[in-house]
């Protein structure tokens, strides 16, 4: 069965039509869409009308005290399958029998090899793994500069430390987490996305696999799947995969994405001038951009969505800097006393350890915390204004890379509750900065779901 519509799926203003779309049989209207995420700490789902408005999200957790290499750990691919059909049966209940259309997001660079059947041959490499050091030692050599295989946690690290330590026997494709359960639920595992498969060594510019890496993989390249941009029709959910999740026989499979663009499309912002920054552990910026951004030193690579290019950075300053230092509790009562308006000159560059990666990249950057001020407010305000000073420096880079200058901020994660922060960032900044209404990445995989099903007409 090849896919239901080739080449790009539906533009990114598909957003702002809310026409219902048609399964590829029209004799049902697809008037419900599901979004699957399955993030770090959990699988979640989201549930969209036709219009967008969201009928409910539903969550379920990883098993507590499970660990990687031992059944039913967060490694083993058959419990994400399994938390997925849990969560898909409730979301039945709430619908009518109807199809819907589904797209699954999934951590980036979790990787696994397949049978024929596409049962796993063994347990995952996680997005987080980074046993292969002498692989991505070994892509640094051989890898352009702008490929974003480079890397030991890498999918393209990962593919070689398997087929190293033998691990490949028997397997006919190599898959992501939220490419295998893609597979799942259609009954086919030969597919892939353009964002999943990025850290694989795929090339978004040319787009297909780039001759270098097929020379290095010689008959291992068999394994990798075929791309397609997200949002692409992928076709209708099997029998079994119906009767495992109680949905309608006619629901249809969208190809997905990666978390973290998924978390972006969640947001609805889909003008270049307007750059989306998280403020979690780390911060990280995304800002779409009409051409790709390269700066590999720095970590700055560009994905494709929905016709369009997302191109990011993250630094190793953030929220982990004010936890090293005070409680939310403390964070939250001590930004009371803090005067946004007023700059303290403290010049902080706050890191946990010495090292930057983004904006610049400096290995050797000492963090710049001191001297520190008697009052913990003052303190706190002046890593405050540390990390927007840099986050200031990271649009700038993005600018000097090619992206348009950013016109005003969107912001998702922790730090986007805190007012004088918020404050604080658009005197740095110097344009607007507001609060994104939604950043799930279950939302933004299912309005990937929703641009899918009506480019299946």
């Amino acid at each position: 069965m090849e896919p239901e519509r080739a080449g790009q799926p539906a533009p990114a203003d598909a957003f702002l039509n809310r026409a219902p779309p048609r399964s590829a049989s029209g004799s049902h209207l697809i008037r419900h869409c599901i979004g699957i995420d399955l993030g770090t700490s959990g699988i979640r789902a989201e549930i969209l009308d036709a219009s967008g408005a969201s009928l409910g999200g539903l969550r379920r957790a990883w098993p507590a005290g499970s660990r990687n290499e031992e059944p039913g750990g967060p490694d083993d691919p058959e419990v994400w399958w399994a938390a997925v059909a849990n969560l898909l049966r409730q979301a039945a209940r709430r619908l009518p029998d109807a199809p819907v259309a589904i797209a699954v997001d999934g951590t980036s660079a979790t990787l696994i090899a397949v049978d024929g059947a596409g049962d796993p041959l063994g347990p995952a490499l996680m997005y987080n793994d980074a046993r292969a050091v002498e692989e991505g030692a070994y892509l640094r050599g051989i890898a352009p500069p702008s490929s974003a295989a480079h890397g030991a946690s890498s999918s393209a690290a990962k593919l070689l430390w398997l087929r190293r330590r033998g691990r490949l026997k028997g397997a006919v494709r190599v898959l992501h987490q939220a490419e295998w359960i893609s597979g799942r639920l259609q009954g086919r595992h030969d597919r892939g996305d353009e964002n999943n498969a990025l850290k694989l060594g795929y090339d978004p510019m040319q787009g297909r696999w780039p001759d270098w890496w097929l020379r290095e993989l010689g008959p291992v390249a068999e394994l990798l799947p075929d791309i397609v941009p997200a949002g692409t029709p992928l076709g209708r959910i099997t029998a079994a995969a119906a009767r495992e999740t109680g949905l309608h026989r006619d629901s249809r499979v969208v190809a997905g994405t990666t978390d973290g663009i998924a978390g972006f499309l969640a947001t609805g912002v889909d003008r270049p001038g307007t750059g989306v920054t998280s403020l979690g552990s780390t911060l990280v910026l995304k800002q779409l951009s009409e051409q790709p951004l390269f700066d590999p030193a720095a970590g700055v690579y560009s994905h494709r969505v929905l016709g369009r290019w997302l191109a990011g950075g993250a630094s190793n300053s953030g929220g982990a800097v004010l936890a090293a230092h005070f409680t939310p509790t403390e964070i939250e009562a001590l930004a009371r006393d803090i005067d946004p308006a007023r700059d303290t000159a403290l010049g902080f560059y706050p890191l946990l350890q010495p090292g930057e990666r983004f904006p610049v990249s400096d290995p050797g950057l000492q963090p710049r915390v001191t001297p520190r001020p008697s009052s913990d407010a003052r303190f706190l305000q002046g890593l405050l204004e540390g990390i927007a000073g840099i986050e200031a420096a990271g649009y700038r880079r993005l600018q000097e890379l090619g992206a348009p200058a950013v016109t005003e901020v969107v912001t998702v994660g922790g730090g986007a509750a805190n007012p004088q922060w918020t404050a604080l960032r658009a005197r740095v900044l110097g344009v607007p900065v507001l609060r994104a209404e939604h950043e799930e990445a279950a939302r933004g995989a299912a309005l990937l779901a929703q641009i899918g099903a009506r480019a299946a007409g």
